[in-house]
C-alpha cells in the first residue's frame, strides 16, 4: 500500500477528512508516508473518534470499542482472527487440515485491506470467532463476554445472540430426546425450562448491553441540555462542520430529529439519513457495478448454503434439533457438511440476505468476511474436495474413490511444514479451474483492495 500510495495519486473523494490540528514532526511524516493509505474512508472516523471523541453526530455510526482500544492493542488484531478461526474450525469441522486451510485463506481474505486498516473488522472477527470457539467448548459465560465485546465493536454483533440461543435450545431438545422418561418428571422439566429461559435472557441482555449503553451515551451527548461544547471545539473543526453541514454535539441548543423518537436510536437514524441504508434502496441501475463487485462473495455463500441444504435436507428441516444416527453412534459426520455447521450456515445466509437487500451491497465482501467463517470453510472445502494437488499423504480424508498422491509436486524438504495455499500457487498451471477461480477471487480482491482503497478510490 505504501508503493501504491507513492505511485498513484489520491482520488478527490467526498469523504470525511478532518484537518490536522498540529504541526507534523518528521516521524509523523514518515508514518503517514508508510501507512497513510490505511487511514482512509471509515478509518478517518475511527482515528478522529479516538482523538476527539464523538464530536459530530454522524460519528455515532461507529461503535466505541475499537476507537477506545485503538491506541493500545488494535495493531495486534489483524494476526489474531486467523488463529481464532483455526481453533473454531478444529472444533466444528473436526478436520485439522481443513481448518488450517481455511485459516490460511482468511490470511488472504478478499476483505484484506479492511483487516489491516484502521477499521473495526479485525477486532470484531477476533472477538466473534473466539466467542464461537468458547461456546463450542461449553464455556458459556466466557463466550457471552466475548460476544458482548463484539457487539461493542460492530452493530451486527447483536445477531450473534442467536448462536447462544440456538446452543441452549439444541441442548435442551437433545436432552428431551435422550431420556423420554424425563417428560414424566414435570417439576424437573419446568426447572430446566426456567433455567434455560433465564440464562437466555441474561446472556442476550449482556450481548445487547454495550450497544444500548452507547445509544444512551449518544442521547445524552446530542439530546441533553447544552453544555457549552461549542466553546471547547477547536475552530478548524467548527469550520469543517459549517462547510460540510456536520452536526456537532450540543451546538446552538438545536436537537436532532431522532431525539424525539419514541425509541431514540442514533445508529439507525444515521444509517437512514446519512447513508440512505434501507430495504431495496440500493436497487438502482447506476448501482449495477457495485452488485457485480459483490457477486463473487454472493455466489460463494449462496453455493455454500445450497450445498449444505442439499446434503442434509432432513437435518435442515428439523433445524438441527433432531439427533442423527451418526451422533447416536458416537461418530458424527465431519467436514463442512457436518451437523455442527448448520447454525453457521444459517447465520451466513441471514447476513447475506440482509446485506444484499438492505445495505450498500458492495460492502458484502468485508461484511461476510469479518463476520462468518462460512466463506473460508466452504472455500477450503471446495479446494480440498476438488483439487488433486491437495490429496497428498497426511491430508484429511480425500474424497471417496479418489487416489491419494504420495507426495505433492512441490513438496519441500524434510521437516519443513507444507503450506497448501503456497503449493497451489506454485503449481498454478496444474490446478483445476475451480481452484483458480477461488484463489483468483481471494488474490485479486486482496490486491485491488490495497490499490483502490489506499488511494481513496471506491472499493468494498
Amino acid at each position: 500500500q505504501a508503493a501504491f500510495n507513492l505511485l498513484i495519486p489520491d482520488h478527490a473523494a467526498d469523504a470525511f477528512s478532518p484537518p490536522r490540528l498540529w504541526e507534523p514532526s518528521p516521524w509523523d511524516v514518515l508514518v503517514e508516508w508508510l501507512l497513510g493509505g490505511l487511514s482512509h474512508w471509515d478509518a478517518e472516523h475511527f482515528l478522529f473518534i479516538a482523538e476527539h471523541g464523538y464530536l459530530y453526530e454522524h460519528n455515532c455510526a461507529f461503535l466505541p470499542l475499537y476507537p477506545l482500544s485503538l491506541w493500545a492493542v488494535a495493531p495486534l488484531f489483524p494476526a489474531w482472527p486467523a488463529a481464532a478461526l483455526y481453533e473454531l474450525g478444529r472444533v466444528v469441522l473436526r478436520r485439522r487440515r481443513l481448518a488450517f486451510l481455511a485459516a490460511l485463506l482468511f490470511s488472504l481474505s478478499p476483505a484484506n485491506v479492511f483487516m489491516a486498516a484502521a477499521y473495526s473488522e479485525s477486532m470484531f472477527a477476533f472477538l466473534a470467532f473466539c466467542a464461537l470457539w468458547q461456546l463450542e467448548k461449553g464455556q458459556s459465560w466466557l463466550s457471552g463476554l466475548l460476544f458482548s465485546l463484539a457487539s461493542g465493536a460492530r452493530a451486527n454483533g447483536l445477531i450473534n445472540a442467536g448462536f447462544f440461543l440456538y446452543s441452549r435450545g439444541k441442548r435442551f431438545a437433545l436432552q428431551l430426546q435422550v431420556g423420554s422418561g424425563s417428560l414424566r418428571k414435570l417439576p424437573l422439566l419446568w426447572k430446566q425450562v426456567l433455567s434455560l429461559a433465564s440464562s437466555a435472557v441474561l446472556m442476550s441482555a449482556g450481548i445487547f448491553l454495550p450497544f444500548a449503553l452507547f445509544q444512551y451515551y449518544a442521547y445524552l451527548r446530542f439530546c441533553g441540555p447544552g453544555t457549552g461544547l461549542d466553546q471547547t471545539i477547536p475552530e478548524p473543526l467548527l469550520q469543517l462542520a459549517r462547510d460540510k453541514g456536520y452536526h456537532p454535539a450540543a451546538m446552538d441548543g438545536a436537537k436532532p430529529p431522532w431525539c424525539s423518537q419514541w425509541v431514540p436510536v442514533v445508529y439507525s437514524y444515521i444509517q437512514d439519513t446519512y447513508w440512505n441504508v434501507g430495504f431495496l434502496r440500493y436497487f438502482e441501475l447506476r448501482q449495477i457495478p457495485n452488485f457485480l463487485l459483490a457477486l463473487p462473495v454472493t455466489l460463494l455463500v449462496s453455493w455454500a448454503a445450497w450445498s449444505y441444504i442439499s446434503t442434509n435436507p432432513r437435518h435442515c428441516l428439523t433445524l438441527g434439533l433432531e439427533r442423527s444416527k451418526s451422533e447416536e453412534e458416537g461418530k458424527p459426520r465431519d467436514g463442512f457438511c457436518c451437523p455442527a455447521a448448520f447454525v453457521y450456515v444459517v447465520h451466513a445466509t441471514a447476513l447475506l440476505a440482509f446485506g444484499f437487500f438492505c445495505m450498500h451491497v458492495q460492502v458484502l465482501t468485508r461484511f461476510l468476511g469479518s463476520s462468518s467463517p462460512i466463506l473460508y470453510w466452504f472455500s477450503a472445502h471446495l479446494l480440498q474436495e476438488h483439487e488433486p494437488l491437495l490429496w497428498s499423504a497426511g491430508t484429511d480424508n480425500p474424497p471417496p474413490g479418489r487416489s491419494v498422491l504420495s507426495k505433492s509436486p512441490s513438496s519441500s524438504g524434510k521437516g519443513t511444514p507444507d503450506n497448501p495455499v503456497v503449493r497451489l500457487l506454485l503449481n498454478w498451471r496444474l490446478i483445476t479451474p475451480l481452484s483458480k477461480g477461488i484463489l483468483g477471487f481471494f488474490l485479486c480482491y486482496w490486491l485491488l483492495g490495497l490499490l483502490l482503497h489506499c488511494n481513496f478510490l471506491p472499493w468494498t
